[in-house]
């Protein structure tokens, strides 16, 4: 496992919030516009970009098309939050014991 240069107890970006802040004013296009080039809703785009929806793998791949970046890049950010959030409710897999390996014969 790669050690992460992140502070593990900081909410990691949304990639959202990514496409929001960075890239679409860099690229100087509106969420309308990304949408068309991404050949999905407008709503779609919005709830992205809003957070309010995960990052799929599909959309990854139509971001890697449209902007020359990678889709496991886009799929790792949503991925960290994705373990952040579930790693904020540690009472949810309280229940779950770990399983003990079989001793080496």
């Amino acid at each position: 496992m790669t050690k992460s240069l992140r502070n593990p107890s900081r909410k990691p970006t949304h990639p959202g919030a990514i496409l929001r802040e960075d890239v679409l004013p860099a690229l100087e296009i509106s969420q309308v516009e990304l949408a068309e080039r991404l050949g999905v809703s407008r709503l779609t785009v919005s709830q992205l970009l809003h957070e309010h929806r995960a990052l799929s793998a599909d959309m990854a791949m139509r971001l890697e098309k449209l902007l020359g970046t990678s889709a496991e890049s886009w799929l790792r950010m949503q991925e960290a939050l994705d373990l952040w959030e579930a790693r904020q409710q540690p009472d949810r897999f309280a229940a779950i014991k770990r399983l003990r390996t079989p001793a080496a014969a």
